[in-house]
């Protein structure tokens, strides 16, 4: 838009901040359905489970935004559920309780809280051949998750990549594509939520869309502390968690870079240990309300660059839409109505550009200089190296495995040694 950092009118941020909503709707969604089927989970319990994830992560984003002296990363960033505690809490729930997880995920909260000033101390650590390096693979290892989308969201199922689910994700980006290329001012800034709702209409017309889920919701649900379970703590399973945060801490500095890179901000140390620390309370709000822990949501860096509105107001809005459709269940239902073509299509506009973000990044730098190519180069390919295959280090130590089965974190620690290595300590960072 030509005012990309000026305020909108209220309607304009709030079509805006929907399509931020649809944008991170069905990962966060994804996390609490995966945990609670594989714990076997009531449908009333699970329909209660999704309500409050939503209504939480409204309230995590609002941590986020509103900057206060210790909290706050004030960048258009969204919280949702970290798709990184699946599997653990999986293995927590199912061995010492469901207590156990939610304990585990309020101590692992408070832990993040408690180091936020320490570790935002190793901005120095994060020169552009890193960040580079880092939110270029964010954004290509964001890929797969698009084609499993596109393909009809579940793997094994029959109709996995059949020719009307291509079909439709084609459909979904042919028309974002053309917003984008021929739409003007407004209308350019929502072509990915506009691709969205006309790709489902295209859809329903196919017969991929039902509105079951929309009639079995509730009408009105409010947010209760506790209502699974009341905590308990292990010691082994609050390690777990949080090798889990800091797994998050590590993704999330990449985001906070990425925005800041694209909305101009130059982020300080001060402004890293708000940014944790509101996370922090994100995630020790998902344990008091028996949710999973959240983190920043990389996916909604691409509808700022798309939509080129670089301001806070339409992620407000999105954080209220998302507390409203926490206490409205049949109204959050809609947004599940939505075919998982119609998101990979989608996704595939959006997660892309994020990679092409990074080249921007890396292109600044020198990389005919040896340590900033060998620097850039090993660290991405080692990150896409796990994306692709995550058994690699399958036969490391449980906790050990956790990390290192991350592509993102494999990324940034290939990245921050190799620089250290090669370049030595950033010297333009030894202020900070």
């Amino acid at each position: 838009m030509d005012t990309p950092n000026q305020p909108l009118p209220k309607f304009q941020a709030l079509l805006l901040g929907l399509q931020h909503v649809l944008a991170m709707y069905a990962g966060s969604i994804l996390v609490p359905l995966l945990i609670g089927t594989a714990l076997h989970f009531s449908p009333k319990q699970l329909a209660y489970l999704i309500s409050v994830d939503i209504f939480c992560t409204g309230i995590a984003t609002l941590f986020q935004l509103k900057q206060t002296p210790l909290t706050g990363i004030a960048l258009p960033v969204v919280l949702g559920s970290s798709i990184q505690a699946v599997s653990p809490l999986i293995n927590i729930g199912s061995t010492l309780g469901w207590g156990a997880m939610y304990g585990a995920t309020i101590v692992a909260g408070l832990f993040v809280v408690l180091i936020a000033g320490s570790f935002a101390r190793l901005r120095a650590l994060f020169p552009p051949v890193v960040t580079g390096s880092l939110i270029t693979v964010i954004g290509l290892s964001l890929v797969p998750i698009v084609l499993q989308n596109w393909g009809g969201g579940n793997l094994t199922a029959a109709s996995f990549g059949s020719l009307q689910n291509l079909l439709i994700g084609f459909v979904t980006v042919a028309i974002t594509l053309l917003l984008m290329k021929f739409a003007h001012g407004f209308l350019k800034a929502i072509a990915v939520l506009l691709g969205i709702i006309l790709g489902t209409i295209f859809a329903a017309l196919l017969g991929s869309v039902s509105l079951k889920p929309v009639s079995d919701a509730a009408w009105f649900h409010l947010p209760q502390p506790f209502f699974l379970g009341t905590p308990s703590f292990s010691w082994s399973a609050s390690l777990t968690m949080i090798v889990i945060v800091l797994t998050a801490m590590v993704e999330a500095t990449g985001v906070y870079f990425a925005l800041a890179d694209l909305t101009g901000k130059k982020l300080e140390r001060k402004d890293l240990a708000r940014g944790y620390r509101a996370e922090g309370l994100a995630v020790v709000l998902s344990g008091i309300f028996n949710t999973f822990p959240y983190s920043t949501f990389s996916q909604n860096v691409a509808v700022v660059r798309l939509s080129g509105v670089k301001t806070k107001q339409p992620i407000y809005y999105a954080a209220c839409l998302l507390i409203l459709l926490g206490l409205l269940p049949k109204f959050g239902a809609l947004a599940t109505i939505i075919p998982s073509p119609v998101l990979g299509g989608a996704m595939m506009v959006m997660f892309s550009t994020i990679a092409i973000q990074g080249f921007q990044i890396l292109g600044k730098i020198n990389l005919n200089q040896e340590g900033n190519l060998l620097t850039a180069g090993l660290s991405i390919g080692a990150g896409l190296g796990i994306t692709a295959v995550p058994s690699f280090f399958g036969q490391l130590p449980e906790a050990l495995k956790l990390v290192f089965s991350n592509g993102v974190v494999v990324t940034t620690l290939v990245a921050v040694l190799l620089n250290l290595l090669l370049n030595g300590w950033p010297k333009e960072n030894q202020n900070i």
